[in-house]
């Protein structure tokens, strides 16, 4: 069995069955980021696995002890990566923060990121999974930034050391997003279809993310820009919504199945065959390539209906592409003819993109089409940064120790720019980077491209 034959929406036994894959040779180890700062073997693959198997089976208690360890795992399926019996590690974390979420509050005496507070519930419901609502948050935070509102908060330490705190620390420049028409003046949404410039040369969709469309507008920007360019029409989907990381992660697998198929509608919805649904972020990328396990299930009465759903999942995710990933294969180069960068560039490698979407060597490719550019690889890409998703808010001693060595490499590398293709790795890493007054710049393998092509800022 392959990583990807497993589905997250998985029985006990199949759970079990899985964990019994492990033949617990130990590869794993140097591998995991948590391990190998606590030495722990219950915070290891395998012992993670032996834990799983063991509540699975009834033989050791779902305790807040248990749920700990399954905490700190980061989900960056390094492990996975490496593993010879192609364990499905990924898979069977997620099915046990499922087990875990639903489960009696009762069985658990202490406090657990599993049970989330009513806020973040309303966060991740309310909020990620409405783009609107998001794309009205954007004249707010840009006021809230431009009228020097920010920093007489941040000077005055009224959020303390809360997680709202950890966050606002985070918030990057809150950008607008691409609007062609000098008739719209400052737009708050994004236009459907940015139509391509000179030789057309195909059709492609955008998937904005939640996040994303609100923090990391110039990578959303970047990425039309160079597209169109290249003579790609943009298509953007007014209907999509979350990819649903979070909430599978998070042990929430049904809502996560519904913003699949929500997102899959979407794009269906278009009615054009699209070369490719591009994805700026790796973690939304892995999430939705996997999107066919999502709505996978294992009941029998439902088999014609899952089956339908299925089928669209594998269209759907077959398209799914990294924009470094498009951008090396894609056509219309040979008029492109970027601006010589005479710096270094170190590029940090996301798990998502390392361990699943297993692409790490395409921003390398891209930024080669920058002359003069040094590109090299950030020292210890084989390690977390920390940021995980919600992980540096549920984990944050961990989060902060992966986060130091990061730091500490590119302190070392006398890089000018720090190329990441996921936005949370560039937030959590840029935020740490602000705090310590350094001049390198975090960003986009694409948004790095597009200004030397000429973008307007």
């Amino acid at each position: 069995m392959k990583p990807s034959d497993l589905p997250p929406d998985f029985s006990v036994d199949t759970l079990i069955a899985e964990a019994n894959r492990c033949v617990a040779c130990g590869l794993c180890l140097p591998h995991c980021p948590t391990y190998r700062i606590t030495l722990s073997e219950a915070d290891s693959p395998r012992g993670r696995i032996a834990l799983m198997s063991g509540v699975a089976s009834n033989r050791i208690p779902m305790n807040a002890r248990f749920v700990q360890h399954i905490d700190r795992c980061l989900t960056c399926r390094a492990c996975e990566a490496v593993c010879p019996n192609h364990v499905s590690y990924g898979k069977l974390v997620d099915g046990t923060r499922a087990m875990i979420s639903s489960s009696s509050p009762d069985l658990l005496r202490e406090k657990t990121t599993m049970q989330k507070s009513r806020f973040r519930r309303w966060v991740e419901n309310e909020m990620l999974a409405n783009s609107g609502r998001l794309d009205a948050l954007r004249p707010l935070l840009r006021f809230y930034q431009g009228t020097g509102l920010q920093k007489a908060v941040r000077k005055s330490g009224i959020l303390g050391k809360t997680k709202f705190a950890v966050l606002e620390g985070q918030l990057p420049p809150i950008g607008i997003p691409r609007s062609l028409s000098s008739k719209s003046g400052v737009a708050n949404a994004w236009q459907t279809v940015y139509s391509a410039i000179g030789n057309p040369r195909g059709e492609v969709g955008l998937f904005l993310g939640c996040i994303a469309r609100l923090t990391d507008v110039v990578t959303l920007n970047s990425t039309i820009f160079v597209l169109n360019h290249l003579g790609y029409t943009v298509h953007v989907p007014s209907a999509q919504t979350c990819c649903g990381a979070l909430h599978q992660h998070g042990g929430d697998r049904q809502a996560a199945m519904q913003l699949a198929r929500r997102n899959i509608r979407a794009f269906e919805e278009l009615g054009l065959n699209l070369h490719a649904i591009i994805s700026t972020a790796s973690g939304c990328g892995a999430q939705m390539t996997e999107y066919p396990l999502s709505n996978a299930s294992e009941t029998p009465e439902q088999s014609i209906l899952q089956a339908l759903h299925v089928e669209e999942a594998e269209k759907f995710s077959a398209k799914v592409m990294d924009i470094s990933a498009f951008l090396i294969k894609a056509e219309g180069w040979d008029n492109i003819k970027p601006q010589p960068l005479p710096h270094k560039i170190a590029v940090h490698e996301p798990c998502s993109l390392r361990n699943v979407l297993r692409g790490s060597a395409h921003p390398y490719a891209l930024l080669a089409r920058i002359p003069g550019a040094k590109i090299v690889p950030l020292a210890g890409n084989d390690q977390c940064c920390g940021a995980a998703g919600t992980y540096f808010l549920d984990q944050p001693e961990m989060a902060q120790r992966l986060l130091h060595d990061k730091m500490t490499t590119l302190e070392a590398s006398d890089a000018r720019y720090l190329a990441t293709s996921n936005v949370g790795c560039a937030m959590h890493i840029a935020s740490a980077l602000r705090e310590a007054g350094s001049q390198i710049e975090v960003l986009h393998p694409v948004t790095l491209l597009a200004r030397q092509m000429g973008m307007p800022a």
